[in-house]
């Protein structure tokens, strides 16, 4: 039992100290060409740009909203065993989530075409997702069991986890319509590595009074996990090929899917802008190496009954393996090996922003032939060394659309600099600063920005953390 609740605490707080994903304070940071892949609808005023492989774009977040790894972990003289019953089984609900994103982009860049209102965009990327909300009631039977628990329903549905690793490649247009209008759109192939779901369980177990015992044990019961990709690895690692393995299911030898992003930026007035996108509306169709495991049934059990008189020429039988046959009667456990769809967690983001202050630059523009990118040749919009505004997130999650908002306030110094602060408020924290930092030196250009910086002097007493950098090559046309 000691065993079992150690796994349990650590499968539990392994996420905190992962790295997850609102990007905040990249989203409308549009110097940064990565501020592309959260806006396919940007406005981009560059000829071209190229991303440093495997170093233009790593971001992470990691998250938990209701204990961090201070809570439990802290030299405080408390044992574990208590700190654990007192701030993580008596406190945390089922909409307490502990969730993590690692994304690495391995290949970016971008290019306008002959007509200078289209600029295209392509690369591909790796991204880890994974979600997994409290399972309160499995919590309690692990730590303190059903024994004294009578009437006391336990809710099997507490079960909810969700997670994939997957390589996606993308292409994309960004249209400049007119002046106040710019659209854009991308289209994603998802490569699936592997991916495992459990969000669709019911049931309860129970102890009420007994007919034949002190104690009758009921249990209803509809459980399924869905994996694809976890035997092939689990095969390749026993023959040294794993790498080999991983490549192979990220080149599209693994599970496929399609998606799109969409997204826009429009001027209500010259310096008030409004922008929007939707990003992963899509699918991937696991069929490479699905498994499916479902426990599926009612039954109700008084433990083993011995009629001695009846019983008493085979009192050398099993009772015991009697009973566990009879249950798996009732509430078979079976596996399967259909295929199955999963859908990406869909992101929504939007913004309002208003610019003042003193134009920065030529116009706005970098000091070149900056015609790229403007309406029939002409001159792009004036940038403004401040700007200021709100930004609303949303992301699908199996419980239901998580939220957050976000006021920001960017400065940028001349050509070479430009800071962006934000303030978020969401489930995790309501004292989530950000920053973020974009420096052109030429043209090269290195970014980096990171979330809930006061909970910086304590990383492990922080339900929240979220990190991205990156390193670019960026082209304006020539002089």
């Amino acid at each position: 039992m000691r065993l079992t609740r150690c796994l349990f605490v650590i499968s539990m707080l392994f996420t905190l100290g992962a790295i997850a994903q609102n990007k905040s304070v990249l989203y409308d940071f549009n110097e940064i060409p990565q501020s592309l892949s959260v806006n396919p609808g940007v406005e981009t005023d560059f000829k071209w740009f190229a991303g440093v492989p495997l170093l233009s774009g790593i971001s992470g977040y990691g998250g938990s909203n209701g204990i961090s790894v201070h809570d439990i972990f802290a030299d405080d003289g408390v044992d574990i065993n208590v700190k654990f019953r007192e701030r993580a089984l008596n406190t945390l609900t089922p909409k307490d989530e502990f969730s993590s994103t690692i994304q690495l982009e391995y290949l970016t860049g971008g290019f306008r075409g002959e007509n200078p209102n289209l600029f295209y965009s392509f690369g591909g990327y790796l991204e880890f997702d994974n979600i997994t909300y409290w399972p309160q009631d499995y919590a309690s039977l692990i730590f303190d069991g059903n024994a004294d628990q009578l009437g006391r329903r336990f809710d099997l549905g507490d079960l909810k986890t969700r997670g994939s690793l997957v390589n996606v490649l993308h292409f994309g247009v960004n249209k400049k319509v007119d002046r106040n209008l710019t659209i854009g759109g991308r289209a994603k192939i998802y490569s699936g590595i592997v991916d495992y779901s459990s969000t669709s369980n019911n049931g309860h177990l129970s102890n009420t009074e007994g007919q034949n015992n002190l104690i009758a044990t009921n249990l209803n019961t509809d459980l399924l996990l869905r994996t694809s990709g976890l035997q092939d690895l689990d095969n390749a690692s026993d023959s040294d090929t794993l790498t080999n393995e991983i490549i192979s299911r990220a080149l599209f030898g693994g599970d496929l899917g399609l998606g799109i992003d969409v997204g826009f930026t429009y001027h209500l007035t010259e310096r008030i802008t409004i922008t929007g996108s939707l990003l992963d509306v899509g699918f991937i169709y696991h069929s490479s190496d699905p498994k499916s495991y479902s426990l599926k049934g009612n039954t109700t059990v008084e433990g083993i009954q011995i009629n001695v008189m009846e019983n008493f020429a085979s009192l050398d039988r099993d009772f015991w393996q009697d009973l566990v046959d009879d249950i798996e009667a009732e509430v078979p456990f079976e596996t399967d090996t259909k295929s199955y769809v999963s859908f990406r967690p869909t992101k929504l983001y939007a913004s309002i922003r208003n610019d003042f202050g003193e134009p920065v630059g030529k116009g706005g523009q970098q000091s070149c032939d900056c015609t790229a990118g403007s309406s029939d040749g002409g001159e792009l919009r004036t940038k403004y060394r401040n700007s200021v505004g709100g930004q609303l997130y949303v992301i699908n999650r199996p419980r239901g659309p998580q939220m957050a908002l976000t006021g920001f306030y960017t400065r940028r110094i001349g050509n070479i600099l430009a800071l962006k602060g934000t303030y978020t408020v969401d489930k995790f924290s309501y004292t989530n600063v950000g920053l973020g930092m974009n420096l052109q030196a030429g043209p090269v250009n290195f970014y980096i920005m990171a979330d809930n910086l006061l909970s910086y002097n304590n990383i492990a007493d922080t339900n929240y953390a979220s990190f991205q950098f990156g390193l670019n090559i960026i082209s304006w046309g020539r002089n």
